[in-house]
C-alpha cells in the first residue's frame, strides 16, 4: 500500500486526482499506475483500470486470478468491474468513497447477482494517510 499512496502523491503533483494503484503477483509488483484522466485525455483513465492493463500486459493473459490489487480509494462501479472481468484475487484499498465508490459503498458492484466474479475484499488499510490525500486534494481545489 506504500507504493500506491506513493503513486496517488504523484498523481496530485500532477494535478490528477491522488489515487495510486499497484498490483501484487507472488510478492512482487508487477503493474502500478495513479489517476491519469486528464493527463492522458481519458475518461477511463482511473489508476485501478491503467494498472490492470499493465498486468495483463506483463502476464499476457487476460485474466489476473493470482494477482493481488492494492488502491487507495474505493474503486468506482467501472473499475470493480473491470476487476471483476480481470478475474483478480484480492482487492485491498485505502479510504472509502461515499460519493462515487461501489465496493461498501453505493451499488456494491460484488454483491450484484449479475458480478461474474467477485474477489476477496480488503479495505481500511492506510485509510487515513489515502483520505488525507484526498481531503488536501480537494481543498486546494475549492
Amino acid at each position: 500500500m506504500e507504493q500506491a499512496l506513493s503513486l496517488a502523491r504523484q498523481a496530485d503533483r500532477q494535478g490528477e486526482v491522488p489515487v495510486g494503484a499497484v498490483i501484487v503477483l507472488k510478492g512482487a509488483i508487477i503493474a502500478s499506475a495513479h489517476n491519469a484522466p486528464r493527463t492522458l485525455k481519458d475518461p477511463t483513465a482511473h489508476a485501478e483500470i491503467l494498472a490492470i492493463r499493465a498486468a495483463a500486459q506483463t502476464l499476457g493473459a487476460e485474466r489476473l486470478e493470482a494477482c493481488d490489487l492494492y488502491v487507495t480509494l474505493e474503486p468506482c462501479a467501472m473499475c470493480a468491474a473491470a476487476i471483476s472481468f480481470a478475474r483478480i484475487r484480492r482487492l485491498y484499498y485505502g479510504a472509502r468513497d461515499a460519493k462515487g465508490g461501489a465496493v461498501e459503498s453505493g451499488p456494491r458492484f460484488f454483491s450484484q447477482p449479475t458480478c461474474h466474479h467477485a474477489p476477496e475484499i480488503y479495505s481500511g488499510l492506510a485509510e487515513e494517510d489515502a483520505a488525507a490525500l484526498l481531503r488536501d486534494f480537494f481543498a486546494r481545489r475549492r
